[in-house]
């Protein structure tokens, strides 16, 4: 087949594509309000030391490695009349809510326990994070099972970058405004996010109704564990993946969180916040319409470059120059273009590694996938989450203090950008160097890749008795 042949595409209804997206960027935004906010209303306003805090993120680090691949794998075995992700999301999303509402709860006799406030964080760390795995790993990967080709990927991806905007905007921009002091009472700031949690559930688990599977991939019989271990990391693309993977949940988590640290510590007014947001919202805007538009005629690789690049120099600018809020807003506009960029480009690079794991495997094993990666990228949330409140205890940082000393501004700078700079400087040297998914043979592969699909697809519904069509289903 000629490199430039079209690919032969499945059809995905405008309200499967906006249904998962919308329970994506719901999940989504529960989490980032987890990684954006849970550490410092632990340790500003409950009380616990950042000491417990990072021992605490530290041991729930070593279950994320546990949970993650194994989930991953159990999902990629499910046979299902609903498929292999959709009861997932189904029925683990009231599990998640309860989880999610325990993480906030002001549990009367805790304020300043230390140890019972470090049970809490872990348990409910514990149950929350469990069910965020089985039910965001479906729906991330649901894309995957709906189609092949980056073209009908993006559409499906594109939608969720517009409803990912809420899961990109809520911690940033709401939390520096509602996040209760030290001495501040809770209750409104708890009622926030039981409300949301609940209207959070109520929007993934009516979604699963309008959006379905292919219906091969859970018919084909999977690789034992180890070995599905091994052949996942015997995929060098992956490997070289996993580097702008990790950088980017350390920088969703990272990022809002330092900058709930600059509002207070830093800045001088909510004027300057909102500067702050305004320079934001511009790269995000130049970002999506860049991405959106762009990638497929630049490219995966390429596209990805194009995004770490300006994000790395936007961090740069604000480490360097952070105490001046003009040139912290020019930072925040590159930021914003890499945060856009990152949520377009990091699926469809996933999709094109697992594709290749496709082509020489002949399975389909997304959730295996998505198991191992979580087990990769997940524990920078848990970096995050313990090592910025550290970083900034050691530069004086007193939780409650009515002043603080000189070197804490500082100190905010080197918690929040130095380490998003390193990875970011490090993922673009390896996919530069190593990721080798692109040009012609590898758009000729994911040719011969999407119609083994149709092939498998056909053979299948033959098999129930039910005639194939290639022809897209009418949209309501």
């Amino acid at each position: 087949m000629a490199a430039t042949e079209t690919l032969v595409e499945e059809k995905i209804p405008t309200k499967s594509a906006v249904s998962v997206s919308m329970a994506d960027a719901s999940v989504a935004l529960l989490q980032g309000l987890i990684g954006a906010g849970l550490a410092i209303y632990f340790t500003d306003v409950r009380g616990l030391s950042v000491e417990l805090n990072f021992l605490a993120w530290m041991i729930f680090l070593v279950w994320n490695s546990v949970n993650d691949p194994l989930i991953g794998y159990i999902a990629d075995k499910t046979k299902h009349e609903l498929g292999r992700r959709i009861p997932y999301i189904r029925y683990g999303v009231p599990i998640l809510v309860v989880g999610y509402i325990l993480c906030w709860a002001p549990i009367p006799g805790l304020e300043g326990n230390q140890l019972g406030l470090f049970i809490q964080l872990i348990l409910a760390l514990f149950i929350y994070d469990t069910m965020y795995t089985a039910v965001a790993t479906a729906l991330y990967i649901m894309p995957y099972e709906m189609a092949v080709s980056n073209r009908e990927r993006t559409r499906v991806f594109v939608w969720k970058t517009l409803f990912s905007v809420i899961a990109i905007a809520v911690p940033i921009i709401i939390l520096p405004i509602i996040q209760p002091g030290p001495t501040d009472p809770v209750m409104p700031y708890f009622t926030f996010h039981l409300l949301l949690a609940l209207f959070v559930g109520f929007i993934v688990f009516v979604s699963t109704y309008f959006y379905t599977e292919n219906k091969y991939t859970q018919h084909e019989e999977q690789t034992p564990f180890v070995e599905a271990l091994k052949l996942t990391f015997k995929n060098r693309s992956f490997i070289a993946f996993e580097f702008i993977s990790f950088t980017s949940i350390y920088l969703v988590t990272a990022l809002p969180m330092g900058l709930i640290y600059y509002v207070q510590l830093v800045l001088d007014s909510m004027d300057e916040f909102f500067l702050q947001i305004i320079g934001l919202i511009a790269g995000v805007v130049i970002g999506f319409w860049f991405f959106i538009t762009k990638n497929e005629t630049v490219g995966t690789k390429k596209s990805m470059l194009l995004l770490i690049g300006p994000f790395a120099i936007g961090c740069m600018i604000i480490l360097l120059f952070g105490l001046n809020v003009i040139l912290t807003m020019i930072g925040m506009i590159f930021v914003g273009v890499g945060f856009a960029g990152s949520f377009i480009m990091i699926p469809l690079m996933n999709g094109d590694v697992i594709d290749y794991d496709e082509s020489v495997t002949g399975l389909r094993r997304e959730g295996m996938y998505a198991g191992v990666n979580s087990f990769v990228t997940k524990p920078g949330i848990s970096i995050a989450e313990g090592v910025v409140p550290l970083i900034l205890a050691s530069f004086g940082y007193v939780s409650g203090a009515e002043t603080q000393p000189a070197t804490v501004e500082i100190g905010v700078l080197i918690a929040w950008m130095v380490i998003p700079v390193v990875l970011l400087t490090i993922s673009f040297l390896v996919i530069w160097k190593f990721y080798k998914l692109e040009g012609p043979e590898w758009r000729e592969k994911k040719a011969r890749l999407a119609e083994i699909h149709v092939k498998k697809e056909r053979e299948l519904l033959a098999s129930l008795g039910y005639a194939y069509t290639d022809e897209p289903e009418e949209e309501e």
